[in-house]
């Protein structure tokens, strides 16, 4: 359906008329006292005749001009048809883990060995992608705890952000407490039962001015509800100059504070091992805190104003050019 978003501003489309009728111009052309006839007068008459015949169509141009311009102003606009959307009223927060020891590559996708914060990002992007209706936030945190997305439906926008992170971008720490801080910030004034943050490290708490237990305190008292995810293999094989070992690279991970931290607040705490438990962990996810779905409809609004602004620019080259040429003869 086509509309104009200001239909008011078509009042001006005989503004041009009124100054012409009202104001009209001041002729400079005298009537000579006496007339001397000469022999190419047939050819002068002809001459006035293409002129004027030039000018009506100059006037008439520069109508047309004038007419584009003020359409363009009124916002011309089509509305597409009606969308229905489903709207959970759902608030949920995400915040990864950026410090240093996200670097290890305990973790394989198809086969291929990455790092852990690589797999967090594949998977939590299939996440992202299904939480159409909800409101998404993204909290990167290493040594301090960043605000990276505020709550948004764009959740495209949200998953690109979380694909441009970097490991060490927020500091080589871990501010766990930091981060809940900074997810009950911006969840405070969510409806208390919509409340979600889901936590996803490797390590333990090292920087921050908050102490992850202080914070999930405070976040238990809001209504905030948290789960923990720990990520990182149990057991991994290293070979070395004197042959091979095998190691534990998630000993730094503290899956007590984590456990607390859930329980605390009424979430509960995951471990992802391997990248299939990974997927199951948001899987389950995915299902958690059903609530009513209501639905929101909007119509999608393409603007068509640059249509007759780019005749009017096109149409005001060519009077140019015209008025150009009269001149010149």
């Amino acid at each position: 359906m086509f509309e104009l978003d200001w239909p008011w501003v078509l009042l001006a489309l005989p503004i041009p008329l009124l100054v012409y009728y009202f104001f009209p111009a001041q002729s400079e052309q005298r009537e000579s006292a006496l007339r001397v006839p000469f022999i190419d007068d047939f050819r002068f008459s002809q001459e006035v005749s293409l002129s004027s015949y030039r000018n009506f169509w100059f006037k008439l141009l520069c109508a047309l001009i004038w007419c584009l311009l003020v359409i363009a102003g009124s916002r011309p606009q089509w509305l597409g048809e009606l969308i229905s959307i489903n709207i959970s009223g759902r608030d949920l927060m995400l915040a990864v883990d950026l410090s240093d020891s996200m670097r290890i590559g305990d973790f394989k996708i198809k086969g291929r060995e990455v790092n852990r914060l690589t797999a967090t990002k594949f998977v939590a992007s299939q996440f992202i992608e299904k939480r159409q209706g909800d409101r998404l936030g993204l909290i990167l945190f290493g040594s301090q705890a960043y605000l990276q997305t505020p709550l948004t439906f764009d959740i495209k926008t949200i998953n690109q952000l979380l694909q441009e992170s970097a490991i060490g971008l927020a500091g080589e720490r871990t501010a766990i407490g930091d981060a809940i801080g900074l997810s009950l910030k911006r969840l405070d004034s969510s409806p208390d039962t919509s409340r979600v943050l889901i936590l996803i490290t490797d390590g333990a708490n090292t920087a921050g001015e908050v102490t992850p237990l202080k914070a999930a305190q405070l976040a238990a008292q809001r209504k905030l509800k948290i789960y923990t995810i720990g990520i990182g293999a149990d057991e991994q094989i290293q070979t070395t100059w004197f042959g091979v070992r095998k190691i534990n690279p998630s000993s730094q991970l503290d899956e007590k504070t984590l456990r607390a931290i859930a329980d605390t607040t009424g979430g509960r705490y995951f471990r992802a091992r391997d990248t299939e438990e990974l997927e199951q962990i948001y899987q389950l996810l995915d299902q958690l805190e059903p609530l009513g779905r209501d639905q929101q409809s909007l119509r999608p609004v393409n603007a068509l104003f640059y249509w007759p602004l780019a005749f009017a620019l096109v149409f005001s080259l060519l009077g140019y050019a015209t008025s150009q040429w009269r001149w010149q003869l």
